[in-house]
């Protein structure tokens, strides 16, 4: 190991291309030593400083991004956590950032990082979606606060099993929806809430993604070199057996089943982040999908939804219940180029969301429209806008960065706004849309509480992970 550190301590220094999303992963590692609980409690746990000693788990991309908002130049150095340890399998996507914090020590496996480095407090886990859990689990475990990027899992149980464990060892915890930190999510709250479009029966929410190829039937059969800077089995990691091929790294997993979470997964926790906040939402009661047909190698139209990749595109059917002075609710997602009915409300040039992406509530007494955050609410028609007196602030304002908000609570301040409470049963929602387009054209009527449905005892097979021997929680 000491060998293999030091290699990769050598390939940093080399000049490295662009920051790339990182592809690290491990395992829970349970004969771990449990810490003291006087350090576990999320209102009560100081770091031995005033400063936080914070380990990635996966270095470059977004946990360089998320790093960077811990502890980069553009934060005040007062303000600056500590960077103690990196973990990365792969010496080239991770180097910029191995660059950037020469003091933090290097690994290759977190499973070793844990074991030997004692000094850390909390842990970013930035990894492809297939390694979140065990990664999170391994450093909460230890009582290591988390802050894991979205979507916090690939499949439901995984979800239910890291909100649980973050109450059970009484660590501050973070899902990575920076746009939750935002402005946008809780001026859409307020305008719900304060009854600006009446009550809330429908709502349309959608993506441009994936921007990465999606609906291929088959995975690539040519077997090339591992190249000398990745460890191919520890990003494996928990995923099910397969052969290296450069078309997984460094992006393009997303659109795999064993590894990531499709377009929906990307960009879901996002766009309908305010949707679930403002109409309060918790399980659905059913779930339909539609998907696109795939075309195969030899280009005959054939569909193929349970083979290896997530379909082109899809629409997603949520049915919510009646809860909390709310009336039941319907969601509709749209992916792949699919968007919902122009509102007739929206004059020739103006744009139907903002970015690519948004969402249109629509309300007994009007219609409110946002982007990918909740960014620009905006009343339909736009004109409204000129006369709209909006209401109150009354939900509290982030004053510091989705990352930083996370290292507060870490430090026994007020909980992180997108707590695994919040995010966990916001992930869980966004994949039960996955496994509807696992069995597609069917409704899947889903008992939250229980985590099954209940009428396609198939479908179940998909709620819970399984685990690659070794690697098993």
């Amino acid at each position: 190991m000491k060998k293999e550190n030091e290699k990769t301590e050598n390939v940093a220094k080399k000049k490295s291309g662009p920051n790339r999303r990182s592809f690290m992963g491990g395992a829970a590692a349970a004969a771990f030593t449990i810490v003291p609980s006087s350090v576990l409690a999320q209102n009560s746990a100081k770091a031995p400083s005033d400063k936080l000693n914070v380990a990635a788990v996966g270095a470059g991309g977004m946990g360089n991004s998320n790093i960077n908002n811990l502890a980069g130049e553009r934060i005040r150095p007062g303000d600056r956590e500590n960077i103690v340890a990196l973990c990365d399998v792969d010496d080239v996507t991770a180097a910029d950032t191995f660059n950037q914090y020469p003091n933090a020590k290097k690994y290759r496996d977190f499973r070793v990082m844990l074991d030997k480095q004692k000094d850390i407090d909390a842990v970013i886990v930035a990894t492809p979606d297939h390694f979140h859990t065990v990664a999170a689990m391994a450093a909460m475990q230890l009582g290591k606060h988390v802050y894991v990027q979205k979507p916090l899992t690939r499949l439901v149980s995984e979800a239910r099993l890291l909100t649980e464990s973050a109450r059970k060892y009484k660590v501050a915890s973070q899902m990575g929806n920076q746009g939750h930190s935002g402005e946008g999510v809780r001026q859409v709250c307020e305008w719900i809430w304060s009854g600006v479009i009446g009550d809330v029966k429908t709502v349309h929410a959608w993506t441009n993604r994936p921007v990465w190829p999606q609906g291929v039937a088959k995975r690539p059969t040519e077997k090339p070199k591992i190249p000398d800077t990745l460890s191919w089995d520890i990003w494996l990691g928990p995923a099910p057996e397969r052969d290296y091929h450069p078309d997984y790294l460094p992006f393009n997993w997303r659109a795999y089943w064993d590894f990531g979470a499709g377009a929906l997964g990307d960009m879901a926790c996002h766009v309908i982040d305010p949707v679930f906040m403002a109409l309060k939402l918790r399980y659905p009661t059913s779930v339909e999908a539609s998907c696109s047909t795939f075309v195969s190698p030899d280009q005959r139209w054939e569909k193929v939804v349970n083979n290896e990749t997530y379909p082109r595109s899809s629409i997603i059917h949520y049915q919510f219940p009646e809860r909390m002075g709310m009336p039941p609710v319907e969601l509709i997602w749209y992916d792949g180029g699919f968007e919902p009915v122009r509102p007739v409300e929206l004059e020739v040039n103006e744009e139907m969301g903002h970015g690519r992406s948004g969402v249109i509530f629509e309300g007994t007494q009007g219609k409110i429209m946002c982007g990918t955050y909740g960014d620009r609410p905006t009343l339909l028609p736009t004109w409204k806008m000129k006369y709209f007196e909006q209401p109150e602030k009354t939900i509290p304002r982030i004053k510091t960065n989705h990352e930083q908000n996370w290292a507060e609570a870490c430090k026994g301040g007020e909980p992180a706004c997108s707590n695994f409470d919040y995010s966990g049963p916001l992930t869980e929602t966004v994949v039960m849309g996955n496994l509807a387009i696992k069995y597609p054209n069917r409704r899947l009527d889903w008992d939250g509480e229980k985590m099954k449905v209940t009428n396609f005892p198939e479908a179940n097979s998909f709620v819970n992970m399984h685990y690659r021997k070794g690697w098993e929680i």
